[in-house]
């Protein structure tokens, strides 16, 4: 049975309120949740960006969910001290924290000063720390000298059980080129037949572990609020690939997404007033192969979504 989680965007609630939001996703039936990990919102629309990693403990000690975090170690964090924080969470909520480790955007790491690296730096960079950190979950101390430099680090507080480590991939490449490491998979909602090239390559290189999928979706008591809610809030999502990836500010985002339609929206958005819709949409995916979905809501206001979803949607897959 496919599982269904919450996704908690720190790019567009305050802290404070998304931990009550996701307080109120368990309430609901949610059987897990997700996070982002931002330092800048996606926009000026979105306005907030709380720290994930203070945020995270709040969530995870005021609710019985277990919690994945997508994050970026290379740039903005060094591996040793990301590592670090996954034990942590790891031995004070045992078998309830993953981390999926990605190669990030330039929006969020270029506040280092440090110049945002090519594509394929970045993924070298990625893999170096992925074995950095996964080497420190296992106990060893560690140094290495590449693209990151590491002396002699050893984590003294360890979980009983590693934290699976998650390799996100939005493309076939990189879906083939993360098998080699990942513990599961996770991707974001584009086109069935892209999909199945993402799973077909990640399997097909020997990926194991779980397919998840974070599905973005906007509903309302009628379409048309439903709409003007995603194309508010989700436009600078909606600029596509490299520009995701290599825009360096919220500004830069915001002139991007002037220029974005609310059909550049529908391509990476599920927008309907009806719940049953959302249901059929969901089993959709599910009958690709993915074991975990975790709902993205992506307006502000959670409470009304979550009543709606709670009733006429979370039942359809209990």
């Amino acid at each position: 049975m496919t599982r269904l989680g919450f996704h908690a965007s720190h790019e567009q609630i305050a802290p404070g309120q998304l931990l009550q939001d996701v307080q109120a996703a368990e309430r609901a039936g949610f059987q897990m949740a997700m996070c982002s990990d931002h330092f800048v919102p996606w926009s000026s629309a979105q306005g907030h960006s709380g720290h994930t990693w203070s945020w995270l403990g709040a969530a995870l000690a005021t609710t019985n969910l277990a919690f994945g975090c997508v994050t970026a170690p290379g740039q903005r964090y060094h591996p040793a001290v990301l590592a670090q924080a996954i034990a942590t969470l790891g031995a004070m909520f045992p078998g309830r924290f993953w981390a999926a480790l990605a190669s990030g955007e330039a929006m969020n790491e270029n506040i280092t000063g440090d110049a945002w690296p090519r594509k394929e730096v970045r993924e070298q960079r990625l893999d170096e720390c992925v074995g950095i950190i996964s080497r420190l979950l296992d106990g060893e101390e560690v140094s290495h000298d590449g693209l990151v430099t590491v002396n002699q680090a050893r984590l003294w507080d360890l979980p009983e059980e590693k934290p699976l480590l998650i390799g996100p991939a939005v493309s076939a490449e990189s879906a083939a080129r993360i098998a080699a490491w990942a513990d599961g998979l996770v991707t974001v909602n584009q086109s069935h037949e892209t999909l199945r090239r993402v799973i077909d390559a990640y399997r097909g290189a020997g990926g194991r572990g779980r397919l998840a999928l974070q599905l973005h979706l906007s509903w309302a008591p009628s379409l048309d609020e439903a709409e003007r809610i995603a194309h508010d809030q989700w436009a600078g999502n909606a600029v596509g690939a490299p520009l995701t990836w290599d825009i360096a500010t919220v500004e830069g985002f915001d002139v991007a997404a002037s220029h974005v339609t609310l059909d550049d929206v529908r391509k990476a958005v599920r927008i309907s007033e009806d719940p049953a819709r959302h249901v059929a949409w969901i089993q959709e995916y599910a009958a690709l192969g993915f074991d975990d979905i975790y709902l993205h809501f992506v307006g502000q206001d959670q409470q009304p979504y979550l009543d709606e979803f709670g009733s006429k949607v979370l039942p359809e897959f209990a």
